[in-house]
């Protein structure tokens, strides 16, 4: 009944789809989404790779920047489609994608959700939050949450500084950028003690705000640390 009054409509184009939160195939063609070889680290696609059985995949820029995380994916290239999707998520107010998201970041960290890690959000600076009412990254972590069953903790970080947007900065200035921001929370922060941590994010470029939070983990006793975002900026500069 509610669809024949409110028939489900693409989350990109607002063509009618079968299925609530879905993008119709059109769109879906025309999305980024990584599905065939990628770097085991930070996710980003290598098309026309093959790796042998048993090999693992590693990108030029991890080979020359070692990362804090053990592994990373990612679900789509912060591109086209990919990146609309991201800026309504992220400054649209469009939680229906964070919702529908939760089946693809299942997909693209199937192999990290075996190790039943604990899901923590990459955070906000409080001034940032309370302009913008919520926290991108923790509706992607609650939505993964809800999808994969996996136990997630919204406040296990902390971001102690209010840090200025990474666009624009090249990778070393980034880094500088984010350096110490992000802290184990004094009371949440407990949760990661011992556990496996798949840290979540929108978007990863550089992998510096990745590497601070990884860097809180390991402060907080977690035990081995992953990351998952919903787009990789390909071109890591």
């Amino acid at each position: 009944m509610l669809h024949a009054v409110f028939p489900p409509e693409c989350l990109n184009c607002s063509a009618r789809v079968e299925d609530a939160f879905a993008i119709c195939g059109e769109c879906w063609a025309d999305t980024p989404f990584i599905l065939g070889s990628a770097c085991d680290v930070c996710g980003t696609g290598l098309p026309g790779q093959t790796p042998a059985l048993g090999e693992v995949l590693i990108c030029r820029e991890c080979n020359r920047v070692p990362r804090p995380w053990s592994r990373g994916r990612a679900v789509f290239g912060y591109d086209g489609i990919g990146r609309k999707m991201v800026l309504a998520l992220k400054h649209g107010d469009r939680a229906d994608i964070a919702r529908a998201a939760g089946l693809w970041l299942a997909r693209a960290a199937a192999d990290l959700l075996e190790d039943d890690p604990l899901i923590v959000p990459i955070p906000l600076h409080w001034t940032r939050l309370a302009r913008r009412q919520f926290n991108q990254s923790a509706l992607l972590a609650q939505s993964l949450s809800r999808q994969s069953g996996c136990e997630v903790e919204t406040m296990a970080l902390l971001r102690l500084r209010q840090t200025p947007t990474q666009e624009g900065r090249d990778r070393d200035a980034r880094y500088r950028n984010v350096d110490e921001a992000i802290i184990p929370h004094h009371r949440h922060g407990a949760a990661i003690n011992g556990r496996h941590i798949l840290l979540i994010d929108d978007v990863m470029t550089s992998g510096a705000t990745f590497s601070a939070a990884t860097a809180a983990c390991h402060k907080a006793g977690a035990e081995n640390v992953s990351v998952l975002a919903l787009a990789r900026v390909g071109d890591d500069t």
